[in-house]
């Protein structure tokens, strides 16, 4: 789950930013540049660097001025940035993997009764355990109530089925 604003300390925050900035200047990269991190023993862990959209960043579809898509495409054709501020205070995005066909079709119906949710399905076939499906997006006041939600929604997905008659 991606939860934005990260729930970390101020500090971190700034050298997370200082970090990400630093390798894109090292790379004059032009272009939207994922800079996958962990907090590890309370020190930042670089993961992985990703030159394009990430699905770390699919909840700007939703919460953000501009997409991760959006701002590539900007980027690529020479255009000015968009804003990338928030929409909303705080979102949470929680990837929906193959497990959830494990004993049918998802009850979207049902995820998408949790309020300020939005559901992303990615089109794909033959859903397997681990690949990622979709997304589901939430948003709320605080970190917390958005990742409540996300974590409300990708449940509702299980939901018990009707019999059928």
């Amino acid at each position: 789950m991606t939860v934005v604003p990260a729930r970390v300390a101020p500090r971190l925050r700034d050298h997370a930013v200082g970090l990400a900035m630093t390798i894109a200047d090292a790379l004059d990269y032009v272009g939207v540049l994922a800079v996958e991190m962990f907090v590890v023993d309370g020190e930042l862990l670089v993961n992985e660097l990703a030159p394009r959209p990430h699905n770390s960043g699919h909840w700007t579809l939703d919460v953000a001025q501009t997409s991760q898509f959006e701002q590539q495409v900007r980027a690529v054709c020479g255009l000015s940035l968009g804003d990338t501020s928030m929409t909303q205070p705080a979102a949470a995005m929680t990837n929906l993997l193959g497990e959830l066909w494990d004993h049918g079709e998802p009850r979207w119906d049902q995820a998408l009764l949790v309020s300020h949710t939005a559901l992303h399905r990615y089109g794909k076939r033959g859903a397997r355990t681990g690949r990622k499906m979709g997304h589901l997006t939430a948003w709320g006041a605080s970190p917390e109530a958005a990742q409540v939600r996300a974590e409300q929604g990708r449940l509702q997905l299980s939901a018990a089925r009707p019999p059928a008659v």
